[in-house]
């Protein structure tokens, strides 16, 4: 396979096969994000994909799960995507499940119909990061969306079928909206009736554009024990009606959590009192990473 770039994906598709689709991301603003920074945004060349597919049945026995990078595959319209699916189905027939990164906003583009046959096609889960459900953080973080879209995004792909993993990250609203960040974000997860739900901490790269308020004094990082007072508070105001698998276990996070909401949220909130209470259960920071 040949790749363009330093790749990205979700914890969860560690195993999978990673074919790039796209180069960088559409969006590309966050002020947070600087995984491609250094991309400019491009389709790729259907006919590479291709390639790289047929490349990977010779290297690969047995492939279980192929994520489709970089940033928001979904961007792509049904007619540039299907070719690939449809190629994937019968290149590897064992293939269980098709993943990719997108945004709310691509969801809502396309029609319902579209999405069904996207799901038809193979497309199983779709990767979103949420980030915050305040619209004050989000357009902080110039994340160029908005709640009602998050929300009505993650609605219309479930609603055709298709799963969606949606991201959340404590600590982004610094010291100074840390209430609004987490109580918002917890009717938001309420709302949104996500399958799966996780959280990352915020990881500093100092060439984030974060950084400038970061080092101005605008923006003042949480401690550790904040940050799980943050994610505590989160947990109180999350109560979706669908039961969803919810997992703060990232390498960034101080605490690790696994549980289904709203059922569990009892039992991760002790967990994280009594990190708060007794401080030597907080991951040091040497161990912490992205």
């Amino acid at each position: 396979m040949r790749y363009y770039g330093d790749i990205y994906r979700p914890p969860s598709e560690a195993y999978s096969l990673i074919i790039q689709v796209t180069y960088g991301c559409t969006h590309n603003k966050c002020s947070f994000c600087t995984m491609f920074k250094a991309k400019k945004f491009k389709v790729r060349d259907e006919k590479e994909v291709i390639e790289d597919l047929d490349m990977a049945r010779r290297y690969y026995a047995s492939v279980d799960r192929i994520f489709l990078a970089d940033g928001d595959a979904l961007c792509l319209s049904n007619r540039r995507l299907l070719p690939i699916l449809d190629h994937i189905k019968r290149t590897f027939p064992e293939c269980e499940r098709v993943t990719v990164y997108g945004r709310a906003t691509d969801a809502l583009k396309k029609t319902d119909e579209e999405l069904r046959e996207l799901r038809d096609h193979g497309v199983t889960m779709v990767y979103l990061g949420a980030e915050s459900g305040s619209d004050k953080i989000l357009k902080q973080i110039n994340k160029g969306e908005t709640v009602e879209e998050l929300i009505a995004g993650v609605h219309k792909l479930e609603d055709a079928g298709i799963k969606t993993s949606v991201t959340f990250i404590n600590g982004i609203a610094g010291l100074e909206d840390w209430q609004e960040h987490a109580i918002e974000t917890g009717k938001m997860i309420s709302k949104m009736n996500a399958s799966y739900v996780s959280l990352l901490t915020l990881m500093l790269d100092p060439r984030a554009p974060i950084m400038e308020d970061i080092n101005s004094g605008k923006l003042t990082l949480l401690t550790p024990e904040q940050v799980l007072g943050e994610t505590y508070l989160m947990l109180k105001h999350a109560h979706p009606t669908k039961e969803c698998i919810f997992r703060s276990n990232h390498a960034s996070n101080y605490v690790s959590l696994r549980g289904n909401l709203p059922v569990d949220n009892e039992r991760m909130m002790d967990m994280l009192k009594r990190a708060m209470e007794n401080t030597g259960l907080i991951k040091d920071e040497r161990f912490r990473m992205l």
